[in-house]
Formats: structure tokens, C-alpha cells, sequence
């Protein structure tokens, strides 16, 4: 749903409470604010805080937000999106819909807003939980450009209520005129590693990341998160 595969998407699918309601509101904390291993924080903490209505057709639409920093006055991100669950087979599932970014603190902060399609495959089995996960957007960060992210992961049930979930992405820019990475680079690739679990309602996330990127803010990291959930 947002573009962080931070606490709140990570623990989402493992650790749901025990609730029927419609409405749900998601707090968390991390000590870092990590988008596709690239820090949106200068390194520091942030708050994260979300609001997701789902329906009984699969249809769902939500709102997130998280302080960042990118050396400016832009201090604040604000997401919306809405999209659509379904399981297409007894194991297999497809989650895609639109999210729109927008950025705020500063009077040209807004210039960085762009919006963003995903899709994303899940597929359970006795061997835990894969996933195929794919993000496009024709004004990638405003600046015209298109760009697309791919990522497989897996999560591997542990034990009741401890999981491993291992994943490796790799961001593309379509457009090298318009947008590049380290040395011209059109792409870079990051991986993670992430123990999940959950106590006494709060989802715990510690994860080990990295990037072949060489900027401070995208080197090796271990990143900690807790969340929790509330139904209503």
C-alpha cells in the first residue's frame, strides 16, 4: 500500500488481530524510515501513522503518513491509496490498486508528489508465505520520470508467532534523462532480512538491510520497528 515496506506492510499479513471491524488505525515507531533500503530520515527515527477502510468485496482505501528528511524543510509525507484484495485460487492471492505521495513542509515540497500503481501476488503454502510484488509510476518523485520496482519475497514460519522474511528488490528508471542513480546507474538492488513477531498486541520487526548504492543513507543498517494495531 505505501511504498515503505516498513512494520505496518511487513507484520500486516502475519499478525492481524482478531477482528472483524471495518475500520482499523495503525501507530508505529522505527529508527529508521527506509524506502527500498534508501533512508527517507538522514538516518533518524520517525512516527508512522495509517487509517484503512476495507469492504467485504475486497475493495479497500487508506491514508499514511511519516516525518522524513532530505537535508530541507520537507518534513512530512502523506500517502493515500485505494485498492483491491482478492484470492484468486484456496493459495494464491492479488493485491493492486493506486497510491498517490505527497510531500509537505516546505512551499515547493509538493513538487516531489507522484503517484503510483502496484500489484502484488501472494502465494501460501506449508513452506510459508512468497510473494511477487511489482510498483510503476510515469512521474517518479515529480520529475517526469517513469520507473518501476520489482521485488520476490519470503517469509519463513519460525514458530508459532516468530517468522524470518527475506526479500530482494530492485528499482529501475525508465526514463535516464530524467532520473539516474549512483554513477549514471539506471537501477540499484537491495535486500533484507527481517525476524518478525509480536507481544501483548504490538508487532516487533528487526531487519538487517542493504543496498549496492554508496550513499551514507543507503549503506548497511539494522532497522527496528513496533507497531499496533487497533480495530474499530
Amino acid at each position: 500500500m505505501n511504498k515503505t515496506y516498513s512494520i505496518i506492510a511487513a507484520l500486516a499479513a502475519l499478525f492481524t488481530l482478531p477482528t472483524h471491524a471495518n475500520w482499523s488505525a495503525t501507530v508505529s515507531g522505527v529508527s529508521d524510515y527506509t524506502f527500498n533500503g534508501v533512508s527517507q530520515t538522514q538516518n533518524d527515527p520517525a512516527l508512522q501513522v495509517g487509517l484503512d477502510k476495507a469492504f467485504d468485496s475486497g475493495l479497500y482505501a487508506g491514508t499514511w503518513a511519516s516525518n522524513v528528511d532530505f537535508g530541507g524543510d520537507t518534513n512530512l509525507e502523506w500517502d493515500f491509496y485505494v485498492g483491491r484484495y482478492q484470492m484468486l485460487t484456496e493459495t494464491v492471492s492479488v493485491d493492486y490498486g493506486i497510491a498517490y505521495y505527497s510531500y509537505h513542509g516546505a512551499s515547493d515540497s509538493s513538487d516531489g508528489n507522484y503517484p503510483e500503481l502496484y500489484t502484488k501476488f501472494g502465494y501460501a503454502s506449508d513452506y510459508g508465505a512468497s510473494e511477487l510484488n511489482f510498483w510503476y509510476t510515469w512521474d517518479y518523485f515529480g520529475t517526469g520520470a517513469k520507473h518501476a520496482i520489482a521485488m520476490v519475497a519470503h517469509t519463513f514460519q519460525l514458530a508459532e508467532n516468530h517468522a524470518l522474511r527475506a526479500s530482494f528488490d530492485v528499482s529501475n528508471s525508465l526514463d535516464s534523462d530524467k532520473w539516474l542513480w549512483q554513477d549514471n546507474e539506471t537501477s540499484f538492488y537491495h535486500y533484507r532480512l527481517a525476524y518478525q513477531t509480536s507481544y501483548q498486541g504490538f508487532n516487533i520487526e528487526i531487519a538487517a538491510e542493504n543496498t549496492n548504492l554508496d550513499y551514507n543513507t543507503a549503506d548497511e543498517r539494522v532497522v527496528f520497528g513496533i507497531s499496533k494495531t487497533f480495530g474499530f
